[in-house]
């Protein structure tokens, strides 16, 4: 079915800010957490094959895509806090979460602090911060574009006006050079445009210390008992699996071959032969 008659979006309130909300479907939920830089629309090749058997809820996440634009609250907690609202606003007791890149930290949160939300969680493509795990990923440091984002007003100063070429840069690296379909492309590269939108979605990058003493602190005092699956490809391979094997109590690891960051863009088809079984395992 095309992905657009098989969607709606619309505006919740969240946590204090109104959020877009793509949603469709029936059966049990999937919650969907992009990352940068991407809007919803990152799940857009995997989407159809959800809604056979689930109804889908993805979000743009707080200061992104079509989502407010909010001056704060970008630290995992309150990104937590916001898919636990989206939760609350649709009627949804509990939910599988399937989150990518930045979408990964507060899927994580969400499911140590309120276990009773998450029936199932699948994590791909990203860090949990200081936690133990990932050294060998770490030993060169972190990416390059973690500090530039992280100095406050500079990226977005000197970004402004070339969004197009930078964002571009990513979804390339991030498919291999395969890059994306077209409107896909043109949708992450309107997402992006402009200083208030690269304000947001610098934003998440700055809230790093805040974020990793809180990862920190919950992974201290909870563990994973849900079903967990982690999921890697190029660049970050199996570190996150590392990170997870020691909180969560049911842990399966998957690396796809030739496949970049991006990986519901880029082997939608090989994710969806993951996804597929996992989520439709019990509860």
């Amino acid at each position: 079915m095309p992905l657009m008659s098989a969607i709606s979006q619309r505006r919740v309130a969240v946590n204090g800010i109104e959020v877009n909300v793509a949603v469709g479907g029936s059966g049990p939920a999937v919650l969907l957490l992009h990352g940068f830089p991407h809007t919803w629309r990152v799940w857009s090749e995997v989407v159809p094959e959800l809604l056979r058997h689930h109804r889908v809820i993805a979000p743009d996440l707080r200061g992104l895509g079509a989502s407010e634009r909010a001056d704060g609250g970008y630290d995992t907690a309150n990104l937590a806090a916001d898919a636990e609202g989206i939760l609350d606003a649709l009627g949804e007791p509990s939910a599988a979460v399937v989150a990518i890149d930045a979408g990964v930290p507060p899927a994580f949160l969400l499911a140590l602090r309120r276990p009773g939300r998450v029936r199932r969680l699948v994590l791909m493509e990203a860090t949990l911060g200081p936690l133990p795990g990932a050294e060998d990923f770490f030993a060169g440091g972190p990416p390059w574009w973690f500090g530039f984002h992280r100095v406050p007003g500079l990226a977005e100063t000197v970004l402004a006006g070339n969004e197009a070429g930078y964002i571009g840069w990513f979804l390339e690296t991030g498919t291999r050079g395969r890059g994306v379909p077209s409107d896909v492309h043109d949708d992450f590269v309107r997402a992006y445009t402009g200083r208030d939108a690269l304000r947001c979605a610098f934003s998440h990058y700055r809230a790093a210390p805040d974020s990793a003493r809180q990862l920190q602190e919950a992974a201290a005092a909870s563990r994973l008992a849900m079903p967990v699956m982690a999921i890697g490809a190029h660049p970050v391979g199996d570190a996150l699996e590392g990170q997870l094997r020691p909180v969560a109590d049911d842990l399966t690891g998957h690396l796809i071959e030739d496949c970049g960051h991006i990986i519901p863009l880029d082997r939608p088809r090989e994710l969806l032969a993951l996804l597929t079984p996992f989520l439709a395992g019990p509860a």
